[in-house]
């Protein structure tokens, strides 16, 4: 069965926090509202890519998890991208970072990944219901989005739309390179730590914590020495990647579902294009940074929108992808090395 007509993708059952999440809800912050959204949106642009959507349409997210569903009432197109483990359709194996179709009363199991954090799962023409303030993404904290402001749980059903039609599209793999510093813009009060402080933090001890969410990643190691100006100031804005730095001189990143103010020092900030590779560190992971200027960080941004707005040029019939050897690498258990790659 194919055509346009409203199937359902039942959840049966999903692990860790897997929640909706798109682009995100813009222009709140100033209520106190954060984004939100992908914590990896390149991993949910080439998932959605995989099955013609736009980069930031609505899709299942996965934390260090996985999930299986069934689809009911018609056939189904789906990807997955990021970080995930085994991904098969009854049992057989899906290979290769690649879109397939799930027929009417098949399963969907996929495993949680054995690297990185967030997988996505992208539905050809994307997953129904109701936006709030623009936007069907999960903010936990705020209790919107998603569904009925809470992550999936087994039996929801998801409204998504019938098979379009057409191939099946893969995308090539990418080399690995995740141990590259994760690069930082220092400041706006980058004066509150100590020369020694900055040594230690610029240094190779520190790693991701148990206490790392969508709202931030807390780094252990060493204790970051603060300056004379100790570690309180009056509250002001924050934005995805700002480091805080509270008094027990341990850092916290903060994510897409992060405060918008703050009272501790924020030392410096991750750059935008490289917040999506902090994200995919699992705690216990080595975190190393390294200081770039605006114009670096400009470029960066750039060259990451440029490459999402590139990813339909890299799509392949799978027969084609196949026979070119680009299938060799499963895209929902190794990607998360090939995007760590990408500058």
């Amino acid at each position: 069965m194919s055509g346009t007509g409203a199937c359902a993708l039942v959840v049966l059952r999903c692990h860790g926090l897997a929640s909706l999440q798109d682009g995100g809800r813009r222009g709140h912050q100033r209520y106190g509202l954060s984004p939100s959204g992908a914590m990896d949106p390149l991993a949910m642009a080439m998932a959605n890519t995989l099955v013609g959507n736009k980069a930031d349409e609505t899709v299942i997210e996965f934390g260090l998890g996985g999930g299986e569903f069934r689809v009911e009432d018609g056939d189904v197109r789906l990807a997955v991208a990021g970080a995930m483990g085994m991904v098969a359709c009854d049992g057989s194996p899906v290979i290769g970072a690649r879109s397939f179709v799930l027929a009417k009363g098949q399963c969907l199991t996929i495993a949680p990944p054995h690297r990185g954090v967030f997988g996505y799962l992208a539905v050809a023409g994307g997953i129904g219901g109701a936006s709030v303030l623009g936007s069907r993404a999960l903010h936990l904290r705020a209790g919107i989005g998603g569904i009925d402001g809470r992550p999936l749980r087994p039996g929801d059903r998801l409204d998504v739309p019938a098979d379009p039609g057409g191939i099946d599209r893969a995308m090539p793999a990418r080399p690995h390179d995740g141990h590259r510093a994760i690069r930082i813009m220092l400041g706006p009060q980058d004066d509150h730590v100590s020369p020694e402080g900055w040594a230690v933090f610029l240094g190779e001890g520190l790693t991701v914590s148990h206490q790392a969410d969508r709202m931030g990643y807390r780094l252990d190691g060493p204790s970051i020495a603060h300056g004379g100006k100790g570690y309180n100031i009056v509250s002001d804005g924050t934005v995805a990647g700002s480091i805080q730095l509270p008094g027990n001189g341990h850092p916290i990143v903060l994510m897409v579902d992060r405060q918008t103010t703050g009272g501790y020092p924020k030392i410096a900030t991750v750059v935008s294009a490289d917040l999506r590779r902090l994200a995919q560190r699992r705690p216990g992971d080595a975190v190393r940074f390294a200081i770039v200027d605006l114009a670096q960080a400009t470029a960066a941004a750039r060259a990451r929108s440029r490459e999402i707005a590139a990813l339909p040029g890299s799509l392949r019939d799978v027969a084609v992808a196949e026979a070119e050897c680009l299938g060799g690498a499963n895209l929902a258990g190794d990607a998360v090395d090939a995007l760590a790659s990408t500058p």
